[in-house]
């Protein structure tokens, strides 16, 4: 059976979806719509430059810090202060904000910037630190983004993603298909892979180094391994029939995938290295879609009780379990870092939208609030989820959070369709 097949019978078809391209980068446009419960009012000064730096840095911070829907940006006025500039906590407190950064970014002689901040507590009168980092000028985004992770990280208690990656499948025309690999706000997209044939299914590996994902150069779905870092890759899977949906253990070790080398299609695991094929699920229906959970399950969509619904399984084997019992059609099953939410894409109504379900009290949130939606990832921090969808004809790449109160799209006046994004993991 056909991987198309396989994806009719399951309703699985690919969706079309615009989003940016290199030549497109500085035509992107955000969109974000809700807040968090309790935004924290904060300052990001501008710094002090030296060496005219080819990026705002404070303004990359702002707008990584006000995406994240948990802060609200105070008017830092005009003028720059570096982190060793004395800090007037009570003008900061009264124009506002409980928190401000200020720092500078400097030329160094070898074209590098020396990129330098503080984060201050203004209630409390607190320094609560600060890091110094050297950068190209083709990575100062990456560095506004650490620095945008420091400050949520000491401000919430939680580990910021703003410098993550993402990836997604790109298609221009008729014959160019192109994995590309971005910063999580959409920024520097770099080229994986080129091909004449479609790409699809990208899945990030634990630490980031490498990306699985299938391939149909070869006339026929084949799932690769690619490394990120030197571009060489190999083949884990090239059975007869379809091969197809790799997903990660969080080990690393191992990927699940789907084939269909014995009839139907069924999710089998394999070495990462392409070596020992078993199989895992037993049915008489179409399992596909495996994922891996934090907690030792593999979630995958079955049609096997008649409609597609998310099942579960212990990774050692045993009975699968249904999980979704809402609706009649839940597809594209993706368990939450921390193994407890579960979010998926449900069809009712005639509208595709992503929710979660809370595994352990089996609570149902509805997170989004259009009606054509594909492939939720979570953050590597379980705050946020990216997923594809279409508003008014127009593909978007779009997030959202974990409570559904805050929505972003991004959208770009460049042509082309994305597919299937996927949020990676932490960097060291």
């Amino acid at each position: 059976m056909s991987l198309r097949s396989i994806l009719r019978q399951l309703g699985l078809g690919a969706l079309a979806f615009a989003a940016a391209t290199g030549a497109a980068q500085a035509q992107l446009k955000f969109e974000i719509s809700g807040s968090g419960a309790n935004q924290i009012p904060v300052a990001i000064a501008n710094f002090v430059a030296n060496g005219n730096p080819p990026q705002d840095v404070p303004q990359i911070v702002r707008d990584d810090l006000a995406r994240s829907g948990l802060f609200k940006n105070v008017d830092p006025g005009a003028t720059p202060l570096s982190e060793t500039s004395p800090v007037n906590f009570g003008e900061w407190k009264g124009r506002g904000a409980d928190a401000v950064v200020t720092g500078s970014v400097s030329r160094l002689a070898d074209g590098r910037f020396d990129i330098r901040f503080k984060l201050y507590d203004t209630g409390r009168q607190q320094d609560l630190g600060g890091i110094a980092l050297t950068a190209a000028p083709a990575i100062m985004r990456l560095s506004a983004h650490r620095i945008a992770d420091f400050v949520y990280e000491k401000l919430t208690g939680e580990k910021g993603v703003f410098s993550t990656k993402i990836a997604y499948v790109m298609k221009f025309g008729a014959q160019r298909y192109e994995l590309q690999i971005a910063d999580c706000d959409g920024y520097n997209p770099q080229n994986a892979l080129v091909s004449k044939e479609p790409i699809i299914s990208p899945a990030w590996s634990p630490d980031g180094g490498k990306l699985a994902y299938v391939s149909f150069e070869q006339r026929k779905p084949v799932v690769y391994v690619h490394t990120v870092a030197t571009g060489q890759r190999i083949t884990v899977a090239n059975f007869k029939g379809s091969n197809s949906a790799p997903s990660w253990s969080p080990d690393g070790r191992m990927l699940a995938v789907t084939l269909t080398r014995d009839g139907n299609s069924q999710v089998y695991l394999v070495n990462a290295d392409g070596s020992n094929v078993r199989r895992f699920t037993q049915s008489g229906g179409i399992d596909t879609e495996p994922e891996f959970s934090a907690d030792g399950q593999i979630y995958f969509t079955s049609d096997r009780g008649g409609g597609p619904q998310v099942y579960r399984m212990p990774v050692g084997g045993g009975d699968a379990q249904r999980v979704t019992f809402k609706g009649d059609y839940n597809i594209s099953p993706r368990p939450s870092p921390d193994g407890k939410s579960l979010a998926y894409v449900s069809r009712r109504g005639g509208r595709f939208q992503v929710y979660t379900l809370d595994l352990a009290g089996g609570q149902e949130v509805l997170l989004t609030d259009t009606a054509k939606d594909e492939s939720p990832s979570y953050a590597p921090n379980g705050k946020l989820l990216l997923y594809a969808t279409d508003v008014g004809g127009r593909g978007v790449l779009a997030m959202v959070s974990s409570d559904g109160r805050v929505k972003q799209r991004i959208t770009t006046a460049q042509g082309g369709d994305v597919r299937e994004p996927t949020w990676g993991p932490y960097l060291p």
